[in-house]
């Protein structure tokens, strides 16, 4: 399924999706998988705030089946780009178990403060969740933390902000804006890790495409979601000639 044509996204924070604009940001529709352009500003799952969520709307996908689709894998509320989606119990649970074997490529772009001091690497710090008195956060190298692991590839830069490549091999809360802060380029936006005291604009990070292994009789799927307006800008004003084509 060709990419849809869809509103466009500002970046900031959503307050609500409606059917019509949920169906539109549809990029891949198969018998077994959606693969959903997620907003920025909304979660995946349901919290303990009683926000709104995205599974709340998700019987505006069903299409033609009796239940509407779940969530094999989450991204952050303010990470935008490719949610894949299980349209029934046994494509959710193939899907559950290609992200629990790391057999799911996930390729993020970020616009991050700072230049790295190499061309590309592997950040691999362990991650733990912590709470205290403002709530939870997650930090690293904590005795309790879980093994994590990102690659990085430095597209372009101009001295002050730079345009990255992610490809976590692991799927940590967090894991890449605590991975690039520990880099010291923390993401765009990104009030909590970052070295702002407060988050001002959109959170620069994006999960660009999907690259699932499905099944023996089926071909690969490859899925791509075009970056969100403020963050496209970004990368034009750093690379004006290779932000379309570069993944």
């Amino acid at each position: 399924m060709a990419a849809r044509t869809r509103p466009a996204d500002d970046g900031r924070a959503t307050a609500g999706v409606d059917a019509a604009g949920l169906r539109a940001r549809v990029l891949h529709l198969d018998p077994w998988l959606i693969v959903l352009d997620k907003p920025a500003g909304i979660a995946v799952h349901a919290g303990p705030r009683g926000e709104d969520h995205l599974e709340r709307h998700l019987a505006a996908l069903r299409f033609d089946y009796a239940a509407p689709p779940r969530p094999a894998h989450r991204l952050d509320r303010d990470t935008s780009g490719c949610l894949a989606l299980g349209r029934h119990r046994r494509a959710l649970k193939r899907l559950g178990r290609l992200f629990e074997d790391q057999r799911v490529r996930k390729t993020y772009w970020a616009v991050v403060d700072g230049v790295p001091d190499a061309p590309g690497g592997t950040v691999a710090r362990a991650i733990a969740k912590v709470g205290g008195p403002r709530g939870w956060r997650m930090v690293l190298d904590d005795a309790a933390g879980r093994p994590a692991v990102t690659d990085w590839t430095l597209l372009a830069s101009d001295g002050r902000r730079s345009w990255l490549a992610l490809t976590p091999r692991t799927g940590r809360t967090h894991q890449l804006r605590l991975h690039l802060a520990a880099l010291g380029c923390p993401v765009v936006g990104d009030g909590l890790y970052g070295t702002g005291a407060a988050r001002v604009g959109p959170l620069f990070l994006h999960a660009r495409a999907l690259d699932l292994p499905m099944e023996a009789a089926k071909a690969p799927v490859r899925v791509e979601a075009p970056a969100p307006p403020p963050l496209a800008e970004a990368i034009a004003a750093l690379a004006p000639s290779r932000a379309e084509g570069e993944a």
